[in-house]
């Protein structure tokens, strides 16, 4: 694998763990309860205290949070763009970098626009972009060529766009389904960092060159006879 693809894949790698890990700071720092289950991932990034949406809101390290979302966002795109080589020629292909590039963008916006301070440019240009625009990136991944190194994840990221497309029609119709609203819409948000995880770990485990493969085929067929 080439350098600037594994640069690509350690973007990936870092901005989705720096999120999820961050996250977990951020939600442990309430003095109130949170729940994954009644409270939005937004919740962990409003800037004021007080009730919001029918549940009392108060993030104490809100601009880690939000800070998160956008390194996350640049970091998502960054890896698109370093990971070219690996990324199979077509339509599929390229609809897909742009669909999960403008998913980062929507993170990006999520984080400089929380949702107490700018609900409508949060939710639109944040949410819409995040939940729609990046489950449609991982369910036409289905149609890449197999010829790539990316391609062979692109099986996990269609289970993922489907499990996210409807949660996403759950999560907006505002059914639960023994999840609650926010478990539902991390089904639906999750999806692609951790399709994005998947992938980076593929791009960066070593593989072994044509020439040592062909020699460790004639070693085990010597060992055969």
């Amino acid at each position: 694998m080439d350098r600037l693809t594994k640069l690509g894949a350690t973007a990936w790698a870092v901005g989705v763990t720096q999120f999820f890990v961050l996250m977990v700071v951020v939600q442990l720092s309430w003095k109130t309860r949170y729940s994954w289950a009644d409270n939005n991932i937004s919740d962990l990034g409003n800037v004021h205290c007080g009730d919001f949406g029918g549940r009392y809101v108060c993030s104490p390290l809100h601009g880690l949070m939000n800070g998160s979302f956008v390194v996350g966002g640049v970091l998502i795109i960054a890896g698109v763009l370093l990971t070219y080589a690996a990324w199979p020629r077509g339509v599929a292909s390229w609809t897909v970098r742009v669909l999960l590039m403008a998913t980062g963008s929507g993170w990006m916006v999520a984080g400089l626009s929380p949702a107490d301070i700018n609900e409508d440019l949060h939710v639109l240009g944040g949410a819409v972009v995040i939940f729609l625009g990046g489950n449609l990136a991982l369910l036409l991944a289905g149609l890449l060529r197999p010829d790539s190194p990316i391609s062979r994840t692109r099986w996990y990221a269609v289970g993922f766009g489907l499990l996210g497309l409807v949660a996403m029609v759950l999560h907006f119709g505002g059914h639960g389904l023994g999840l609650g609203t926010g478990g539902m819409e991390r089904v639906t948000a999750y999806g692609v960092p951790v399709w994005l995880l998947i992938a980076a770990l593929t791009l960066l485990r070593p593989t072994p060159s044509r020439r040592e493969s062909s020699g460790a085929r004639r070693r085990r067929a010597a060992v055969r006879r």
